[in-house]
């Protein structure tokens, strides 16, 4: 199962599962302060998966391993070409 059908498959639960409760489909007939709670819980979700993201990107970022290697062939290869167009007559 990809990704995108875990989440999705996750959102239709919950979104079935906050309508269920908020429309009282199954009569249940919950307290008022349970309602005041459930309403609200997809913006919750929302904040929630927000905060995650960032925190996932800050620590991605944090943790993103440098290229030494890479950087120095690149390096070369940049002088390489300024080498190379030099001869051809282009300045700098």
């Amino acid at each position: 199962m990809t990704k995108l059908a875990q989440w999705l498959l996750g959102v239709i639960l919950l979104g079935g599962a906050w309508v269920t409760l908020t429309f009282d489909l199954l009569g249940l007939e919950l307290p008022g302060a349970y309602r005041e709670v459930i309403w609200p819980f997809p913006v919750y979700l929302l904040v929630t998966f927000g905060c995650y993201s960032l925190a996932t990107i800050g620590y991605r970022v944090a943790t993103f391993n440098d290229c030494e290697d890479a950087a120095q062939e690149l390096q070369q290869q940049i002088q390489e070409a300024k080498r190379d167009l030099r001869g051809r007559g282009l300045r700098f």
